[in-house]
Parts: structure tokens; sequence; C-alpha cells
């Protein structure tokens, strides 16, 4: 009976070379999953003051394994597969979110305080809306589904401005008009007015080229326009799979920027244009060698401090740099005084904040060689393209939007003196059930109609 020992023996040495090498192959993608649940759980705790993290993790096959806490003294949260594998911490910092880190981030500048005082908005009355706003708003919340269709469209909060006065606001359960709210990738959208912020200050040139020192290569020749537009031909893959860019830059890289940067160029800068968080993150690293502060700060005083942001919180790296690409937290409201902002061209109070024209070039899309990006601006995502044609008949010309993951839009009109804000938490549809767009049709047929 020797040999049945071997042979077991055997067997046993084989499952456990093969368990480990299974671990260790899927392991960036097992910590792609805790990575998210870490964060999520620290910044819904901490940054949105809710008590349920795990209703915001999207359907997948590893979440019933995902095991985790939040440690409420430590201003921390952890998870991983099983208590054990793949364990993935992130960290709170007041003023500044949570990080996900193997070890708490270094000392951070004291963040700056924020005022709401610039900002009409924060402490408006809830308003008096008329029936018809009522009932397109309904629709966005799914009123008309069943609860599990209600559920999976997952409207959270909706704000509508017009001609400067909010008309129109409702939350679901859980969420009020003090509850912020994860933009996702309207952080690029928010990213495009800081660059613009410091174009007014500065007066920089967009085709301003030689961004990293590291770059010289090709990589020297990509632009800061070229950045914002997505052109700059850097190798990416935004899909979120195992080993790809994005999973590791969000997921296992302490300077996401410094990782985007080091990718090689795929296509002549200016040529090509695919969507990107990389290129965000580089522009937003490069923004910080013109900061007179800290590089964590700067958001805080270039932007919300202005506009009277006081629930915004841009969540930075390791490295301290803001995750420009994906991490801006704020109220629904806060979010729509950044789309007001936008449709009065910069102009805030009595002070021009951004360069004049800064709107227009930012929301005109141009002509690439190749673009998988249809209506891709600069920053923002807008309704008529580069040919003159229109990404959605049933909205007006020159509307444009920010747009993030899992059902986040933000929406300005400027013909409508329109802005339209949608949050919620959308992982099992496409965008074109959100609702979005029909919403911001109804809400300017209603308003043509009662001029």
């Amino acid at each position: 009976m020797r040999w049945l020992g071997r042979i077991l023996t055997l067997v046993l040495v084989l499952v456990v070379v093969g368990a480990v090498w299974g671990y260790l192959h899927f392991k960036p993608l097992l910590r792609t999953a805790t990575g998210y649940a870490a964060h999520n759980a620290c910044a819904v705790t901490f940054v949105a003051g809710r008590d349920d993290p795990d209703s915001d993790l999207p359907p997948n096959p590893i979440v019933p394994y995902l095991t985790g806490y939040e440690n409420l003294a430590g201003r921390s949260a952890a998870s991983a597969v099983l208590w054990v594998l793949a364990k993935q911490h992130a960290y709170f910092t007041p003023g500044y979110g949570c990080t996900v880190a193997d070890e708490r981030p270094g000392e951070l500048r004291r963040a700056t305080p924020v005022e709401s005082d610039p900002n009409p908005f924060t402490d408006a009355p809830a308003p008096e809306m008329t029936p018809e706003v009522t009932e397109a708003i309904a629709r966005a919340f799914g009123d008309d589904l069943t609860p599990s269709g209600r559920e999976a469209l997952g409207t959270r909060g909706i704000v509508v401005i017009r001609d400067g006065e909010i008309v129109g606001e409702r939350y679901a359960d859980g969420f009020d008009a003090n509850t912020p709210q994860l933009g996702w990738s309207m952080s690029k959208s928010v990213a495009n007015l800081i660059v613009g912020r410091y174009a007014q200050e500065r007066g920089f040139a967009l085709d301003e080229d030689q961004l990293r020192p590291e770059w010289t290569d090709g990589r020297s020749a990509i632009t800061l326009d070229q950045l914002m537009r997505m052109t700059s031909g850097l190798e990416w893959d935004e899909t979120y799979e195992l080993g790809t860019p994005i999973t590791e830059m969000l997921y296992e890289q302490p300077d996401m920027a410094a990782f985007a940067a080091s990718q090689p160029l795929a296509h002549p800068p200016g040529t090509y244009q695919y969507y990107s968080s990389g290129d965000t993150n580089i522009l937003c690293n490069w923004l910080t060698g013109l900061a007179d502060v800290p590089d964590t700060d700067f958001p805080r005083i270039e932007l919300f401090a202005p506009l009277g942001l006081s629930s915004a919180v841009w969540e930075p790296d390791a490295a301290g740099t803001p995750v420009c690409s994906s991490y801006l937290w704020a109220t629904p409201r806060d979010y729509a005084t950044i789309g007001q902002f936008a449709l009065k061209n910069g102009e805030w109070g009595d002070e021009q904040l951004l360069p004049e024209d800064w709107m227009e070039r930012s929301t005109t899309a141009t002509e690439v060689a190749q673009s998988e990006e249809e209506g891709y601006a600069a920053g923002w995502w807008v309704n008529q393209k580069a040919d003159g044609s229109l990404v959605d008949g049933d909205l007006p010309d020159d509307a444009y939007w920010a747009s993030g993951h899992d059902g986040q839009r933000m929406y300005v009109v400027p013909s409508s003196r329109l802005v339209v804000v949608r949050m919620g938490f959308t992982p099992e549809l496409d965008s074109s059930q959100w609702r979005t767009d029909r919403l911001v049709a109804d809400l300017v047929a209603i308003g043509d109609q009662n001029e």
C-alpha cells in the first residue's frame, strides 16, 4: 500500500501547487475586488456618513467571498477574500477622504477649510416643483417600474437648476441634500475646470508639451490639450479585467500618474482617441507642479473654496496626488453648482475664474484621425460631434455633460439655461437605460412650453 500513500502525497502536492499558482495568477483580479470594497467601505462610512457600504458593491462572483471591517477608531477599512487573501486597506484623512494603500499615508497638510458662503444653492430651500417637473423626475426615479426595476435603476438624487434657481430636487431613501456621493468619471470634467483655473492665473498654452522629465522619446510631444481630449496615444485599456492598466493603476499603484506615464506610445500623439483615466491622472499630476501648496490641497484652494463647494472631497493616491480621474465626492447640489459654474462660462460672483473662451473650447469636439469615443471633447462629453452630427437627436445641439461609472451624470444645456444632475447606483444597466437623457429632454421641453 506504500504506492497508494505516494500517489496521495503527489496528488496533495499538486493540489497545493495548483492552488498557490491559481491564487498568484488571479491575485491582481482579487485585489481589484478587495481594493474596490475597502475603498468603498471607507468612503461610504467616513465621507458619506452612511452605514451600509455593502449596498454599493456591484454584482460580482467574488462578492460572496469578501470579508472586511470598518475600524471606526482608526478611521480605516479593510477587505479580503476569506479574511486573509488579497487583503487591501483604505485609510481616511479629514478633508481628503480615503486612500487605498498598504499603510496609512504620511502626514498630509491640514485641508483648507471651505465655507459654503459663495454657493447660493447650499442652503436654498427645497423647491416647489411644478407638476410637469415632478412627473419628469418621477420617471427618472422609476416610479412606473416594479420594485425590482426601481432597484436596478438605482436613482439616488436629482437636482435641476434653471435660470440660476433650483426648480427640481428629489432623493432616494437614505439620501438627502447633505449626502456626498461619488462622481466617478464626472471627476474628469471637474479636472478640466481646474486646468482652466490655472490657465486663467498662469496664462499657459494648451499646446504646451515636454510635460514630464522622463518623457525623452515620442511622449515628449504629448500636450496638455491631448491629455484632456484623451489623444495622448499612450497605450491603455480601460476595461476592468485581470491585468489591465486601469485596475492596476487604481488598486496596485501608489503613484497613479507615474504608472500611467510609464506606458509606451501606441499611436502618435494627437492621432487616436480612446478613453483613458491614466491621461487625466497624468494631467492632474502636472498641475501639482504649478500649485503653491502641497499636492493634495490644490483643488480645495483653486475650485472648492471660490465656489463654496463645502461638501467636496477629492481623494488622493498614496503619493498624495488627487485621483482626478475618479475620486471626487460631493452632494448633488454641489455637483449642480459645478454645472452652473460651467454654464456661466467660469464667472462666479463678480469674478471671471476661467478664461472667457474656456468652456467653448472645452466643449468643442475636434477632428481626430481615429476615435473610439463618440462626442468626447476636452474632459466633457458633447452632443455635437466634430462633423456636426449629434450624439442624441432628442437633446439640444449645445448640450454637454459629465458622465461617471454606475449612473452619474451632470448635464449643462446653455440654450435652456439648464443644469441637471443625476446620481445613482446602476451597475446592472448600460447608460442608455439610466433614463437621464429622457429626463433632460423632458425638462428642456417643459422650459420651452413655459416661455
